[in-house]
Parts: structure tokens; sequence; C-alpha cells
């Protein structure tokens, strides 16, 4: 299907478009802000949007010379960043309708760059816990999109914004865009600036954004000065390491099918596909999160604690409260087993791999708006830092998009992403399935 209404275009193909003035910022907004005032009722992806101040914006970037690479572009924005046209709530009564006044920093670089930023996208509260976000998953309002974020990735699944940022401290990113059928980028941990973005756990929260396609990630990564790798990559012999992770366990019939779909198409087109074990350490990566999360979540949520106690939600209470038990000495370990890791993984690059294929979720969405799913399949690469690229693979047995996520070493997140350019087109041979089906 040929995109035949601004929304929904791709990123990168609208971008062109109003770089050649073949189409006017103001035409890309009002296509979006259309599709949002057909589509709000049900997917109810927004916290906060004014179509009047959007347009406005619209109309000044049309007087603009372009000045960066996202010059027109709309961007949703999960509402733990700080902006300087809209509050900033993290979807909590504690700081209902606060508005901070200023850009935080990923938000100041896309600004910067020419990017519109159209409104605030629902969260799961502080993107770590307590109240869920209200955005249902656009292929089916029973199921939920995700978190926690939920509201970005359902607005760029529903084509209701071409892009939109998330952010990672399990899975918050990548499992969204599996259940959106979207593509996300998780960069390498702290290659963005988290400046102004609420945070929950130092060394694990990490900015990433959604797209309609792997150019679309790359289009925003340029922003970034993230540099695109114009190497050429022969799928044929790109060697491919399958890794279940040892959390296997945990697949269901949709996480399983994703991702041997996607192994058996790329070892179609010549790609060299083997399963990759990790060695035993790696075994205790997913316990090791869980003791960071927490502990880290204690220090950040402890001036809700102590100033808005009874409003803030037992779930983040009991981070404070350490009721997990992690001992400062259990905390040292995972923290250690952590730092050995990580260069034993970037270490499994080389010759003999160039890419790893392992599940972005559990499986397909899960039912009901009380779960965002299981960050299972994800909290270790976000414990690793590496950088990660959610692709679209195919439908589960409930009919729902399921993705795969491929990974690469550390502060290699330029070369991942001319791989994840190369495979897509093979993992995701139809792109096009989501637009016929939610937009006929």
């Amino acid at each position: 299907m040929t995109a035949t209404e601004p929304a929904q275009m791709t990123a990168s193909d609208a971008a062109a478009l109003i770089a050649t003035k073949k189409m006017s910022c103001e035409e890309l907004a009002r296509s979006c802000l259309a599709r949002v005032a057909a589509r709000d009722a049900v997917v109810k992806a927004w916290l906060w949007l004014d179509p009047d101040h959007v347009i406005r914006r619209a109309r000044e970037l049309d007087k603009l010379a372009p000045k960066g690479p996202l010059h027109g572009l709309l961007f949703g924005v999960k509402d733990i960043f700080d902006t300087a046209d809209y509050p900033t709530t993290h979807n909590s009564p504690i700081y209902d309708g606060v508005r901070v006044g200023r850009d935080s920093a990923p938000i100041a670089v896309v600004r910067g760059a020419g990017a519109l930023i159209m409104g605030k996208t629902d969260t799961v509260e502080f993107a770590s816990g307590g109240r869920k976000a209200v955005t249902t998953n656009p292929y089916n309002k029973a199921h939920t999109p995700g978190g926690s974020s939920s509201g970005s990735g359902a607005a760029v699944g529903d084509f209701q914004v071409p892009l939109a940022f998330g952010t990672q401290t399990g899975g918050s990113h990548i499992r969204p865009a599996s259940f959106n059928g979207i593509y996300g980028l998780k960069p390498s941990w702290n290659l963005v600036s988290r400046e102004g973005v609420r945070m929950s756990s130092m060394t694990l929260d990490t900015v990433g954004w959604y797209g309609h396609c792997v150019d679309d990630l790359i289009l925003v990564g340029k922003a970034f000065r993230l540099a695109e790798d114009t190497t050429p990559i022969e799928v044929k012999g790109l060697r491919v390491g399958v890794c279940k992770s040892p959390v296997w366990h945990a697949i269901e019939p949709g996480g399983e099918m994703a991702l041997a779909t996607a192994s058996k198409r790329l070892a179609d087109a010549g790609a060299i596909v083997e399963e990759l074990t990790l060695p035993e350490p790696f075994n205790r990566m997913h316990e090791a999160h869980g003791d960071i999360v927490n502990a880290e979540g204690g220090a950040s949520f402890l001036p809700e604690y102590v100033n808005a106690y009874p409003i803030l939600a037992p779930d983040l209470r009991a981070k404070v409260e350490n009721a997990r038990g992690t001992s400062p000495e259990k905390l040292l370990a995972s923290y250690a087993l952590a730092d050995s890791c990580r260069p034993m993984f970037d270490a499994l690059f080389g010759p003999e791999l160039d890419v790893i294929l392992t599940p972005s979720s559990c499986g397909e969405a899960p039912e009901g708006l009380h779960t965002t799913g299981n960050a299972i399949f994800n909290s270790m690469w976000t414990l690793l830092h590496v950088p990660n690229v959610g692709i679209p693979s195919c439908r589960g047995p409930k009919n729902l998009p399921v993705g795969v996520t491929l990974v690469g070493k550390r502060m290699s997140d330029a070369r991942l992403l001319a791989i994840a350019k190369a495979l897509a087109p093979i993992i995701d041979p139809d792109p096009t399935s989501g637009l016929r089906e939610l937009w006929p």
C-alpha cells in the first residue's frame, strides 16, 4: 500500500518532500492531527496535545530555511521528558499539570534540528511503576501497547505521529516496538544525554526513538551526531548469532514464531545463521538487573517518598523501602557481574559474529491494560549497555505484531543500524501490512 496521506509516510519520506518544498510542515501537521482526532478515543496515546499550538509552530517552520535533518517532522514525547511548551507530569498525581518551562537535552537537540514537538504521550508512572497508561494497542484495544513507553509506541504504530521518544530501563522501549509493529532504536547507554529526563536508574535508563523504518532511526541519529555507516553490507555470508538468551523458558508461541521466522528468512537470503549460547555468567544477568533497578529506584524515588508519601504508588514506595531485600553486598556483586560481562560480550563480535538476533518480547501483547508485558527478554541487553534495533517480524496466533531485536556491541550503533537497514527488508518483507490494516 502506497502512502496517500502525509501521516501515512515514513519520517524519512516526509523529510525528503519537506526539504524539496513538495510538502509543507503544516500539511504534515494537519494530517497527523486529523489522524489523532479520528483515533484518540480508542488509542488514547496523548496526555498533552494542543492542536492550535502545533499548527502555529508548523507555520513558523514553513517560513524558515531548513536548519537540520528533522525540519518539520513531528515528534511524540514520552511524558517524562521536560519540554518548554507542555507540562511534564510523569503520569503521576504528584506532578499533575507541572510545567518545567525548559527542554530536556534530547528535546533541545531535535528541536535544534528542526523538529516540531507534537505533544506528550502517556507512560507508566515515572516510567517505572504505579499507574499504567490508559493507552491501548492500535491493533486490538483490549490489549496493552506495552510500556513504559506506551503512548509513544502506540502513537507511531497508529500513524498519529511519524517519530516519538521513549526510554528503557528494562524493556520499556523495545517491547512496545514489538507490540505495536514498529521500528525502535535503544542506543548504547549514555550515548544520548538524559539531562531533563526523569530517571529511575542512573546506570540503566536509556533514551531511544521510534519510527516506521530503519532510515527513520538513522535520520534521528544524525541529529544526535551519530555518524551514518555507509559501508556496504553483504547479507550473503553475514554471520548472525541467534541468541535465545538464558531466559528462554519465558518464551511464548508468538515470540518463538517471530524468532524462527526471522532466522529462516535470513538463512534463506544467504546469511550464516547459527545458534549462540552465552557463557555461564550471563545466566545471572536478569537477577542482577533486578537488584540494580530496585536499589537505584530507591534512591530516585526518595524525594517523592519523603514529600508525597500518601500519593506515591505502593510499588515505588517498596523500592525506597528495599522490599526486595537487596543487601549492599549483593548490589556490589550485581554491579561487578555487569562490569565483567560487558567486555566479555563485546569480545564475541569479530570474524565469527557480526550481529545477534534475539526476541524483543515473550510474544504478543498481553490482554488487559493492567499489564505492559514482561521485560525478561530485554533486561540483560539493557544492563549490558549495548545498542538494540527492534524490527517487526510476523503476526502471532492472535494476529498481533511480534518483533525481533538486533544487538551489537557497545558503541557500535552506526554499524548496527547499517546492518539493520540491510536485514530489515528480509526480516520485515511487508512493511505496509500495518498501514493496510489500521488505515484501510
